[in-house]
């Protein structure tokens, strides 16, 4: 497993990536924590919001941050991210609007970003259709010609994020045998959280999920999904790699999912509190804290005003998700498809009649 910084925050040295690390400057190794610690916090919040009844669901990525920090901002502005429901990291590093976010789990849009726009296409939920799409994306994009010229602002990569239960679905075989035999530019990256909702890796798979890359024809690779350097140097070089015509490359971030899978589960039921108490010493972002201090890439100053700047995210988030309009209810038959259709039509038109009648009630 590649690992560049050891859970105490020491440097781990790697002939093949060090060059990658060496290369980012004080400035934007500080912004990688900051970036971290903005998503725990929003992440905390929406939670909190859930619990209080202003979301219908949450999915928190508590543990993983790291692992969407870190291949998030090894992405260049021209390529193209497909998240499941969980990567709030990766929207985070694309410029989404945290608050965006939360409309879909609050019930009032169909998903509030332009995907286009952010280059980040919206949460999918069906578990692993996403790579489908993604896979399919890479194919247009390398018959675009967008790949391989030697053009830094024009090559494009296409990365695809999953779970480690997301690999148990044909969709993602399918996917992989795809990319595979078109030598498509795509980075297919699976965040083996231990947990597919309340199944262990052991009831998934007999090896270990990197080595699936074998069976279709391209590398595949282990990172620290905890150490967010490790995870930006592995992601930045499949990346080049798929920019340049060399094809896909499957990475596995081990990394640990704190909390729950959604804010509907109850994971007490099926893991026991030892294993989570010894992945709490394994903390993705106390680690880098510590590497920033003891290399005096950070004072206590910086670590005073991110926190500063983290509750003040959290303040402005609340603040924006409870002062969203409720749509009206016909809105819900909007965009379902891209034109009028008769079934979506007769529905609108039943439930219009049938708020009407309480209208009808109220006048009598």
């Amino acid at each position: 497993m590649v690992q560049l910084l050891s859970p105490e925050g020491e440097r781990v040295p790697h002939p093949e990536l060090d060059g990658i690390v060496d290369a980012l400057s004080d400035e934007a190794l500080r912004g990688l924590y900051r970036d971290l610690a903005l998503v725990r916090r929003f992440d905390a919040e929406a939670t909190a919001l859930q619990r209080q009844g202003e979301l219908g669901l949450w999915a928190s990525l508590l543990g993983q941050e790291a692992a969407q920090v870190g291949s998030g901002r090894a992405l260049r502005r021209q390529d193209y991210a497909f998240p499941t429901y969980r990567e709030h990291g990766v929207a985070w590093c694309r410029g989404v609007d945290p608050v965006n976010l939360l409309g879909m789990f609050r019930g009032v849009n169909h998903g509030g970003w332009d995907p286009n726009e952010k280059n980040f296409h919206l949460y999918t939920i069906i578990i692993g259709a996403q790579t489908l799409h993604a896979t399919g994306y890479a194919m247009g994009v390398q018959r675009d010609g967008d790949v391989g010229t030697g053009d830094e602002g024009r090559d494009t990569a296409v990365i695809a994020y999953f779970g480690d239960g997301a690999t148990s679905q044909g969709d993602v075989s399918e996917a992989l045998v795809f990319a595979g035999v078109n030598n498509s530019p795509v980075v297919f990256f699976c965040q083996n959280n231990q947990w597919a909702i309340s199944e262990p890796n052991e009831k998934q798979t007999r090896a270990p999920l990197w080595h699936r890359a074998r069976g279709f024809g391209f590398p595949g690779i282990r990172v620290d999904g905890n150490d967010v350097l490790a995870v930006y140097a592995v992601t930045k070089q499949a990346l080049d790699a798929a920019r340049t015509g060399q094809g896909p490359t499957f990475v596995e971030a081990f990394t640990y999912r704190m909390g729950a899978h959604t804010t509907s589960d109850d994971p007490t039921k099926y893991r026991v509190s030892a294993e989570v108490e010894v992945w709490k010493h394994r903390d993705p972002i106390e680690r880098y804290k510590r590497w920033l201090t003891t290399t005096g890439k950070a004072d206590a100053d910086f670590f005073d005003a991110v926190d500063a700047e983290a509750d003040e995210l959290g303040g402005s988030v609340r603040e924006r998700c409870l002062a969203m309009p409720d749509p009206e209810g016909p809105e819900m038959f909007r965009h379902v498809y891209a034109e009028e259709h008769p079934v979506t039509a007769r529905e609108r038109e039943w439930f219009e009649g049938y708020h009407a009648s309480f209208e009808e009630e109220v006048a009598r």
